[in-house]
């Protein structure tokens, strides 16, 4: 990798208590990797506590945002933030200990062979750990329907640990991406694949969190199955055909294919 520069954008509401332990370990990592938060306007005192941060150490970076504009709006103001300082790779992870940074390097190291990396919790070698039974056959469930409904070949269309090269973040118009909360996650997916890019999906143990509150409610998760269900009659009607997706096979071939230069998009 040398010395390119990598950018983990970290959405934040209410995440005072979990920000301390995961800026240590991700600032000991490795000095060619930065962090922004971007809060949504969280009353715990999260944004303070990060311009706390940011006053010790220039590679924590912040940006405030009046209220709850949701994950996948923060998403994108964190990659037009990445974009616009020179960010080879931009990375997102939740800010509430779910994600262990430690698997940051792999994310970084899968990017010789890919464009978009992803942690993923249900590829061979990926585990989820606290979580009750009917939080699992949901997940699952969403991942197969999304899979389905989009002809994705990810297995883990719904986390948000992942890594993006620059060149897939240039390409995407961001401005179109319509989703603003969970679907988020899937629509980019689903956007990178449709563009030719290479996704490989990283192994990851997920860790349900320690401290807080979860986000996720039940007017959410419907609103991410009325997505992609639009997104994929929209594919269903020809709608997309000027930029059809390659097959699932094909898209996730790449772990047994030639490295693919990272630096530049698909031709």
């Amino acid at each position: 990798m040398g010395a390119l520069r990598s950018l983990v954008v970290i959405p934040t509401y209410n995440e005072r208590e979990n920000l301390a332990a995961l800026f240590t370990a991700l600032l000991a990592l490795r000095p060619d990797l930065d962090v922004l938060v971007v809060d949504d306007g969280s009353p715990d005192g999260t944004a303070e506590l990060a311009a706390e941060w940011s006053v010790r150490d220039s590679r924590i970076q912040l940006v405030r945002r009046p209220g709850k504009l949701g994950i996948g709006s923060a998403h994108r103001e964190g990659f037009r933030y990445g974009l616009g300082k020179g960010y080879e790779f931009v990375l997102t992870m939740d800010g509430d200990q779910s994600h262990d940074p430690a698997y940051v390097p792999a994310l970084l190291a899968a990017m010789d062979t890919a464009h978009l990396a992803i942690g993923s919790r249900y590829v061979p070698g990926g585990s989820i750990a606290n979580w009750a039974l009917h939080r699992r056959i949901l997940s699952r469930g969403a991942n197969l329907y999304t899979r389905w409904v989009l002809g994705l070949g990810v297995r883990d269309c719904t986390s948000g640990f992942r890594c993006y090269h620059r060149s897939v973040l240039e390409q995407i118009d961001l401005d179109r991406v319509r989703a603003s909360g969970y679907a988020f996650l899937e629509e980019m997916a689903w956007l990178t694949h449709r563009s030719g890019f290479a996704i490989r999906e990283v192994p990851i143990r997920f860790i349900d969190r320690h401290r807080g509150r979860s986000k996720i409610d039940r007017a959410e998760i419907f609103k991410a199955i009325a997505h992609v269900s639009w997104t994929g009659l929209e594919r269903l009607r020809g709608k997309l055909r000027s930029e059809r997706p390659r097959p699932a096979s094909e898209a996730l071939a790449v772990e047994h294919s030639a490295p693919l230069p990272h630096r530049d998009p698909p031709s």
